[in-house]
């Protein structure tokens, strides 16, 4: 005869059984969500601008820093862009400033279009690019400008610290984004060549440290640079993922790191590096590539006898193969455990891209890739993300798309895995 005891303990164990059951029946009728899209501000097309293509830039009082294509003193894109702040309003929301309205001066002098994102010096000035206007000659709207942005009280002078121009090998049309070492130097890239601004008395001086003709003629270096804790810088070309390490005389060593040539699954899934490339705290390297195919995720890695070898993480099927996307562009993001984040501008579930995440193997073992959100999934969704994300210490991801939300004229997002 069993004890009551024993059979207390049957019962406990059946019920704790029914009740695990019934959770597993509920997690599957419900599953839960992997990540919260939230639009922070959507562009109108007038005085806040319109299609930002830029990254967002953070301060350390949260608020985001960007640049709009369009818009500006003139509605859409008979504006020429502008630069805005996003400032938490206390209650939830964000307040969005216009700090600048580019084509403010006769002829553009002061540039048009911006396509880069923003960088901060120690006093608080803000830098970046635009794709046209200036007076530089050799353009048909300007070569492009490299400008500054100083606060004056409430608000902001713009100053354009060099003009662009085909001009011998200086290049022109910088499209890449700026970035500052702890000296003040910048360094960016124009369609064809890398080059560095110094302050010097009463202005800047530029200096051209790489023009791209190595082993493929490059030109087309409008992704931006980065930089690693040693000063040595890289980039990614049309064809080629490269190095340039200070010589110690002021001059510049460049080294061709990997040439984008061969196929992936009967595709040219890395012919053409897109994205900025980034490091992680081991010194591989990290990038985005399409061309004549859908575009992939590669990484580089140094081995011992010098040499970098490529793997790619992931190979996207396309618009009409699966979800996955087509066209990376911007930089990735590389959190502490060693996943990535990324977006593409085309493909996904609706046509108009997706944010993506491929977590990092422990031990051997291949990527896993995740599609976290698919745009464009309503009429007042985004579409068609542009520039590359930024992610905050929570693991908060936040981005901009060219186009869609409530003003149609693109937005600023945040997304939580």
């Amino acid at each position: 005869m069993l004890s009551a005891k024993f059979t207390r303990m049957v019962t406990i164990h059946a019920a704790l059984t029914s009740a695990a059951l019934f959770i597993l029946l509920l997690l599957a009728a419900h599953p839960a969500q992997a990540q919260t899209e939230t639009v922070l501000y959507s562009f109108t097309g007038n005085g806040d601008g319109g299609l930002p293509w830029s990254r967002l830039t953070r301060d350390d009082k949260g608020n985001f820093y960007g640049t709009t294509r369009c818009g500006g003193v003139e509605y859409g894109c008979t504006g020429y862009g502008t630069v805005f702040e996003l400032s938490p309003n206390g209650s939830g929301g964000w307040n969005e400033t216009t700090l600048y309205n580019f084509c403010s001066m006769p002829g553009c002098t002061d540039g048009q279009n911006p396509l880069s994102y923003i960088v901060f010096d120690s006093a608080g000035n803000l830098y970046g690019t635009t794709s046209g206007g200036g007076s530089g000659a050799g353009c048909s709207i300007g070569c492009g400008v490299a400008f500054e942005l100083s606060p004056v009280g409430t608000r902001w002078t713009e100053t354009v610290i060099y003009n662009f121009t085909p001009v011998g090998d200086v290049g022109s049309v910088p499209l890449g984004s700026l970035i500052m070492d702890a000296a003040g130097n910048l360094y960016g890239t124009t369609w064809g060549t890398v080059f560095e601004l110094s302050p010097s008395r009463g202005g800047w001086t530029e200096q051209t440290i790489y023009t791209g003709i190595m082993e493929y003629n490059t030109i087309g270096m409008a992704n931006g640079l980065t930089m690693d804790a040693a000063g040595n810088l890289y980039g990614a070309s049309n064809y080629s993922t490269f190095e340039l390490s200070p010589n110690g005389s002021g001059g510049w060593n460049s080294t061709v790191l990997h040439t984008f040539t061969s196929k992936v699954g009967g595709n040219r899934a890395d012919f053409t590096a897109v994205g900025i490339p980034v490091l992680d705290s081991a010194g591989n390297i990290y990038g985005t590539s399409t061309g004549s195919s859908w575009g992939a995720v590669y990484k580089l890695t140094h081995k011992k006898n010098g040499k970098w070898v490529k793997t790619v993480l992931h190979a996207f099927s396309g618009p009409y193969a699966g979800d996955d996307g087509t066209s990376p562009g911007g930089a990735l993001v590389i959190n502490a455990d060693g996943n990535l984040y990324g977006t593409t501008e085309y493909g996904g579930t609706y046509g108009t891209g997706t944010l993506f995440e491929l977590v990092a193997p422990i031990g051997t073992g291949n990527y896993e890739y995740k599609t976290l959100l698919n745009f464009g999934g309503s009429p007042l969704d985004e579409y068609y993300p542009v520039g590359s994300l930024i992610q905050d210490s929570a693991g908060n991801l936040y981005g901009t798309a060219s186009s869609g939300g409530s003003g149609t004229w693109g937005v600023v997002f945040e997304v939580t895995p």
